[in-house]
């Protein structure tokens, strides 16, 4: 027997967590190809580059914790709308807390006023709002640690160059002069390395947590449109 549509119930982020390791799995294997590279431009700074690591593998959990923890939101909100009872009491919703104190123990259908419907889904909103408000701040940070890493590379650079240009003795002999232009050379190209590495995995970083806060930002729009949708049906209920 086909399963009765639903039109108000709320649908799973699964596939936006789905899409999020997709794009992790790809992003992998791009790592893996460019293996000797990456790593090449690792060690110009690994102090620096491990520090921007760091930080995208903590965005990066930050962005997977805010789409699981939709789900037990999106069961509370369903089971409520099928009247399971004791729903509400062995796993109350977080997200979804000032709306669960305000129905109080009615489950099933119910109605209410446009002010306090207005109030709930504000709430909410201020709440999922708040939620990635984290993630985009190690977004930022990440483009910080680049142009920080970027800006450290050329004040580098810049030193090691006046250095060499004070330690050249005009007059002098071509071959040693050349010597000692090629040896003093060598620190002001490590500066550069430092500088467009650390830009590099910054940008990267800050790519990737860019993809996944937008697969977030889709998953919360449309648990917050769901529950609108499923809202508003119970204000024509209102006698």
């Amino acid at each position: 027997m086909a399963r009765r549509f639903d039109p108000h119930k709320l649908s799973s982020p699964r596939i936006f967590l789905v899409r999020m390791l997709v794009f992790l799995v790809l992003v992998g294997l791009i790592a893996v190809v460019l293996y000797r590279q990456i790593l090449g431009a690792f060690m110009s700074n690994p102090g620096l580059n491990g520090l921007i690591l760091g930080v995208l593998f903590i965005g990066i959990l930050l962005s997977f914790r805010q789409v699981i923890r939709l789900f037990p939101e999106v069961a509370w909100v369903n089971n409520f709308r099928l009247a399971d009872p004791g729903i509400a009491v062995e796993r109350p919703p977080v997200l979804l807390a000032p709306m669960a104190a305000i129905l109080g123990d009615r489950i099933g259908r119910m109605g209410m006023s446009t002010q306090t419907m207005r109030g709930i889904l504000d709430s909410i909103a201020t709440r999922l709002d708040e939620a990635r408000d984290l993630s985009r701040y190690m977004t930022g940070l990440l483009i910080f640690l680049g142009l920080l890493g970027t800006f450290w590379g050329l004040i580098d650079t810049v030193s090691s160059v006046g250095k060499v240009v004070e330690s050249l003795k005009p007059g002098g002999d071509a071959g040693a002069v050349f010597e000692s232009l090629r040896d003093g050379l060598a620190a002001p190209l490590g500066g550069m390395g430092l500088a467009f590495s650390s830009s590099l995995f910054g940008l990267a970083g800050s790519l990737v947590l860019g993809f996944l806060d937008l697969q977030t930002s889709q998953a919360q729009n449309r648990f917050y449109t769901d529950l609108e949708d499923w809202l508003s049906t119970t204000v024509s209920d209102i006698v």
